[in-house]
């Protein structure tokens, strides 16, 4: 893995985001997901490079961005985003955001559509949101008991308790353990770059806030058993491509299927056959060649 500097720019709101970036060309804004950071980004950056301007911010509250003030949607990580553009002098570009980055995209996507000219959601959190259901006494969710505050969240058993304490307690082998069931389950990265990731990884502050933005994320106009839901997807113009590994354990393919569906004539969908949740790792020529002909679209 290619070793990209870490620069810093102060954001207006007082939190300062720390970005990689790198290449020549066209600009692209690739946007991490939840328990990583733009480190994660790195093969990526290699790949688009010699094609393309490359800047990869962390969010909030991850890797060696700032975390000054506590966020409850994903919005106000876009907002983020956008107050990074211009303190760095980003024009028109286009946005990939993987995972929980998928609905950050999304959300910059509707507040500047004059800026962003293609969107690429990667395994991403469709616009309906992330639910999180009441567990039972077996660990086990109860269908139609969506968790409803910050608070309970951070006791949920199973999807955040064992994340909080490694997080907590600086134990990397409990967040290797999570990350190799549910992410990296079909392949792992080199020795030297996982270890990296780790370190990138265990930089997080802000999990509860994100899981609850994740929670309370409804961009259509219907709503959802956690959001009345914003409307603001109507206000995506660009072209969207959706990028999504059929094995993904964490945003199922039919969730990849409904955001197809929702964002109907606007967007196409590619599917890879031997890839979860991570087709940077799983499926790396394959997914490098369907980012760049998303991210040319616009």
């Amino acid at each position: 893995m290619k070793d990209y500097p870490v620069h810093f720019a102060p954001l207006p709101n007082g939190e300062t985001l720390a970005y990689r970036t790198s290449g020549a060309g066209p600009t692209v804004l690739l946007l991490h997901g939840n328990m990583s950071s733009s480190l994660h980004w790195a093969t990526t950056i290699e790949a688009l490079e010699s094609s393309f301007t490359v800047y990869a911010p962390d969010l909030r509250g991850f890797g060696d961005s700032t975390y000054e003030a506590t966020f409850d949607s994903l919005l106000d990580l876009a907002h983020d985003v956008e107050a990074f553009m211009d303190v760095v002098g980003i024009g028109k570009c286009a946005v990939a955001g993987w995972s929980t980055g998928g609905g950050v995209a999304l959300e910059l996507a509707a507040d500047r559509p004059e800026q962003v000219t293609s969107v690429v959601l990667v395994d991403s959190v469709p616009p309906t949101g992330y639910p999180i259901f009441r567990k039972d006494a077996l660990g086990q969710p109860i269908p139609g008991d969506l968790l409803k505050t910050k608070e309970e969240i951070a006791i949920d058993p199973v999807q955040v308790v064992p994340a909080l304490t490694a997080y907590a307690t600086g134990n990397r082998e409990i967040m290797r353990a999570i990350w190799n069931a549910v992410i990296y389950n079909l392949h792992v990265p080199p020795a030297d770059d996982y270890e990296k990731y780790l370190d990138a990884i265990m930089a997080q502050r802000n999990l509860v806030d994100v899981d609850y933005a994740l929670l309370t994320f409804n961009m259509t106009d219907q709503p959802t058993g956690s959001a009345p839901g914003s409307g603001r997807l109507g206000l995506v113009t660009s072209p969207v491509t959706i990028l999504h590994g059929v094995q993904d354990l964490v945003v199922p393919l039919a969730w990849g299927e409904s955001s197809l569906s929702l964002l109907g004539d606007r967007a196409t969908m590619v599917t890879f056959a031997d890839s979860g949740h991570s087709p940077i790792t799983d499926v790396p020529e394959e997914f490098f060649a369907a980012l760049i002909e998303g991210l040319t679209k616009g």
